[in-house]
């Protein structure tokens, strides 16, 4: 499964939004800068790392141009193409983050958890303050088709949810012609709210909300 941004042809483009809040999920703090989460799920030990250049280039250049990621991501070609996409959040207002994830200590997907409300989507749905977004990538080929993607994204969600008090829904809005990715969100606790016409693509908007206590 894959997911994509939902503007491929604005980027890196994060970096014109409004000024917000920096995104970022609370997690331990690791010698030498960074904020790392760790989330245990059925799956394995799952920890998100802040993206760093150079040093994470190669590795995400390589997946980039996978094709089955490239379907979606359309940002195949030489490391300079996925380093832009990258600096487009890394040098920008701190409306979105990008990060490796990690599961049992194995690269395994590529993160985006941005403001949502923040971003050229809220144009094309009701966006709420502080709605988080997310797009994802799983890496390596044999990570996919193993129900993997959906566990993540549910260990994401509730970290977004239970780190960002604000927050009251996470959403997301694959391809709808990308059946594994919406199938994997909905695997996920998210909901299809409505399909959206964006630039790029028709998309499915999903949402998974904060469960009410």
């Amino acid at each position: 499964m894959q997911g994509q941004p939902a503007h491929p042809a604005a980027r890196p483009g994060r970096a014109g939004r409004p000024g917000g809040d920096p995104v970022g999920l609370r997690g331990d703090r690791q010698p030498g800068g960074g904020g790392v989460t760790t989330t245990f799920t059925p799956v394995g030990e799952f920890r998100l790392v802040p993206v760093s250049l150079p040093a994470d280039l190669p590795l995400l250049t390589t997946w980039m141009n996978d094709p089955a990621v490239d379907a979606w991501w359309e940002l195949a070609g030489p490391p300079s193409v996925t380093e832009e996409h990258l600096r487009g959040q890394l040098d920008g207002d701190g409306a979105s983050t990008p990060y490796l994830g990690l599961l049992d200590g194995e690269p395994t997907g590529y993160f985006e958890v941005y403001r949502a409300d923040l971003d050229p989507l809220a144009a094309h749905y009701p966006a709420r303050p502080y709605d988080m977004g997310i797009h994802l990538l799983l890496g390596p080929a044999t990570a996919r088709g193993r129900g993997l993607g959906s566990a993540l994204l549910a260990a994401l969600a509730e970290r977004i949810l239970a780190t960002t008090p604000a927050c009251t829904r996470v959403v997301a809005e694959p391809d709808l012609r990308n059946t594994p990715s919406v199938r994997a969100f909905r695997n996920a606790g998210f909901a299809q709210a409505a399909e959206l016409d964006l630039p790029a693509k028709r998309a499915a908007l999903m949402i998974r909300p904060r469960a009410r206590s």
